[in-house]
């Protein structure tokens, strides 16, 4: 148009005089506008200038004064939209199906109107945007605004990619990362930003161009980079949360297991953990609690401790088993303190079933983790109280002004005024009155107290507390395992007296937690008292008068076996140690035969001079006649071949030496080849084996 043509037009926003359109033009330019002008093709000369100069509300009455409804045919468009058999999203769907039936009103506008591209899109747009067009809602609701440049990139991309393309919010084309390397730049970027969450978009992008330097083109730009980690984080929020954050993860994403964790009844299934408390008590020390809960009731106890060890794991097993009775079973996790060999030989003891949670899984004793949170924020009326955070500190902290705590030691800073003995009592009492009498979603509005009551089974209780007590006391040491010396036990740097086993023994100690001179003694298996160890000097106790009568229940526990033992001594001679070495050689050498190598005869001149003088030596005898041999012969008694012993069973040779045995304590005698058969046969392993069983049953392992 012509700037004559524009003014007579009367467009909004533009005047309405040729001198007014000439002196708008030449303030913004539009003669140096590149492409945006061009000669008068009719007579007269000038300039016309393209509608694309236009303001938009100008090109919008130029829509409307033409003519804006076009009509579409929808069956053409319906062709192309409303289809379900491709890959794409619902709302991906959406966008596609709006998009082709603005281009189809494109063209039909275009056709109609007899416009070039170039014009068309210009005015198109323009009445689009201004609602000029007769749009279907849907169409409306999914593109409320058009420009000239968004409708050429719909055209490319549709001429270029196909239909589906124009679903995609990536300007037509999948991004460049999601299919360099086959997938694998993808990877390797959410890696990443999941390794770093604060990667710079410039070094994301230098990093993956040094990885997958091939597959990535050089013009790599930032805003690429950046579109691709805004896609990727959207798509993969959770995997990502659980790499950066995983309590966060845990406690905002992963699905909760609730009432996973079953309980039959009343002390079914005791959960154990431990926990820092969040207040400091005297001396600047922030104390561990142990906190035990009965499942199905809900009841607690806390024991308090100033470091976590296994003997607090065993105090609070103690106060739950004298106040509820004993479980079925326990659950904890793998800690140190609870992987204990006491607290693994206590459970074994009192069959208990001990269950181990895996590694870095609090959801699976998550009554007992919830329980602990509920006690820890209680903790925030107490004095001393440090909050359950960092962040909770320093709030805190600066309730006083910097001037007023600068110099004021923690102790003063917190207002501490509780030491253990009285905190141990608070949590006494926060276990039976407070946390015991609150009413509890998880028992439908009931108490700890009153779910217990209700309980009609049967409740099994230790019936003796001092039992308890032996089975709860310190073992000594690692393991509680000592070997009895000439001096006794030591425990530490003393040496405790016994008489329940004897030097050499190996037998497990524990100490008595109620008199440090006792210790008591059991077999090594932890099952059996054998008695007691004492340590004078602790007991208060005389040493020469402890260690007298150590010695003389030595030597009457000895008496019995020396006498026996010198009985055997003096029944062995002087010669019988040799003659059944003697005797074990000749019945070895009698099982072997040497076979005599072919030989060549081997002379010397010395030899035979030597073999001279022996046959000169040599008396004459006659040689016997056929008839003096044949009464020789005759003469001849023939022995008897000796029969080969027959195989023996290991049960027949040890009745045989029972036999000999009974034999030897009855006074009969007993011949040579059974006494070698005894001597050699007592020290072997078959013949200790077989006696420990004849020792039980008696001569009744031979009915059989």
């Amino acid at each position: 148009m012509t700037l004559s043509e524009i003014a007579s037009a009367r467009l909004p926003g533009l005047p309405a005089s040729a001198y007014g359109m000439a002196k708008r033009a030449r303030a913004a330019g539009w003669e140096r506008r590149a492409g945006m002008s061009r000669p008068r093709k009719a007579a007269g000369g000038g300039l016309e200038f393209s509608i694309e100069l236009l303001p938009a509300e100008a090109r919008a009455e130029i829509v409307r004064r033409e003519g804006g409804n076009i009509e579409i045919d929808e069956s053409t468009v319906a062709a192309l939209t409303l289809r379900t058999d491709d890959s794409l999203s619902a709302t991906e769907r959406e966008r596609r199906d709006a998009r082709l039936h603005v281009l189809a009103m494109f063209d039909a506008f275009r056709r109609e109107k007899g416009l070039t591209v170039r014009d068309a899109r210009v005015l198109f747009s323009a009445g689009y945007t201004a609602g000029a067009m007769d749009t279907p809602e849907w169409v409306r609701n999914a593109i409320s605004s058009l420009s000239w440049r968004t409708l050429e990139s719909w055209r490319a991309i549709l001429r270029d990619h196909g239909a589906d393309a124009l679903g995609l919010d990536r300007r037509g084309r999948p991004a460049i990362l999601d299919k360099a390397a086959d997938g694998k730049a993808k990877t390797v970027a959410l890696a990443a930003i999941a390794k770093q969450e604060f990667l710079p978009a410039k070094d994301l992008g230098a990093y993956l161009q040094t990885r997958f330097e091939a597959e990535l083109p050089s013009s790599l730009s930032v805003r690429t980079v950046q579109r691709a980690r805004v896609q990727l984080e959207a798509r993969n929020r959770n995997v990502l949360m659980k790499l950066r954050d995983p309590d966060g993860y845990r406690s905002k994403v992963e699905f909760a297991a609730t009432n996973a964790t079953f309980a039959a009844g009343l002390n079914d299934l005791w959960e154990f953990d431990a926990s820092p408390a969040d207040v400091m008590l005297k001396g600047k020390k922030r104390h561990s609690i142990y906190l035990a809960i009965d499942v199905w009731s809900r009841r607690t106890k806390i024991t308090v401790t100033e470091t976590p060890r296994a003997d607090a794991v065993a105090d609070l097993n103690r106060k739950c088993l004298l106040a509820w009775g004993v479980p079925n079973r326990i659950k904890t996790d793998q800690g140190s303190d609870f992987k204990a060999k006491a607290t693994a030989r206590l459970m074994t003891a009192l069959g208990i079933e001990h269950e181990i949670c895996d590694a870095y899984d609090p959801t699976s004793k998550g009554t007992v983790e919830r329980a602990i949170g509920t006690f820890q924020h209680d903790l925030a009326i107490c004095p001393g109280f440090i909050g359950h955070s960092v962040a909770d500190r320093k709030k805190i902290e600066n309730r006083k002004a910097f001037s007023r705590r600068l110099g004021m030691d923690e102790e003063q800073l917190f207002e501490v005024e509780m030491d253990l003995p009285e905190f141990q009592a608070w949590c006494d009492t926060w276990t039976d009155e407070i946390y015991g009498q609150r009413a509890h979603e998880g028992l439908r509005r009931s108490t700890p107290f009153l779910k217990a009551a209700s309980w009609q089974g049967d409740v099994k209780r230790i019936s003796q507390p001092e039992a308890l007590n032996v089975l709860l006391a310190p073992i000594v040491g690692k393991n509680g395992i000592r070997t009895v010396t000439k001096k006794g036990i030591a425990i530490g740097r003393e040496h405790y007296q016994t008489v329940a086993a004897w030097p050499g023994d190996e037998v497990f100690v524990r100490q008595d937690p109620t008199d440090l001179g006792r210790a008591l003694v059991f077999s090594l298996d932890g099952e059996t008292y054998l008695g007691d160890a004492i340590c004078p000097p602790l007991a208060g106790l005389d040493p020469v008068e402890v260690a007298m009568r150590v010695k003389a229940a030595q030597k009457a526990h000895e008496k019995a076996g020396v006498a026996e033992l010198r009985k055997e001594m003096r029944a062995i001679g002087p010669r019988d140690f040799m003659n059944a070495t003697l005797g074990q050689a000749r019945k070895k050498a009698a099982t072997l035969t040497y076979l005599e190598r072919p030989a060549a005869p081997y002379t010397t001149p010395a030899i035979e001079a030597a073999q001279e003088a022996v046959e000169a030596s040599r008396p004459d005898v006659p040689a016997y006649t056929p008839e003096q041999r044949a009464q020789v012969s005759a003469a001849v008694v023939p022995m008897p071949t000796k029969r080969p012993a027959p195989q023996s069973t290991p049960e027949q040779r040890f009745r045989r030496a029972i036999e000999i045995e009974a034999q030897i304590e009855r006074g009969e005698p007993v011949n040579m080849d059974d006494e070698v058969f005894l001597r050699g046969y007592r020290p072997s392993s078959e013949y200790k084996g077989w006696l420990r069983v004849f020792e039980q049953r008696g001569p009744g392992m031979f009915a059989g």
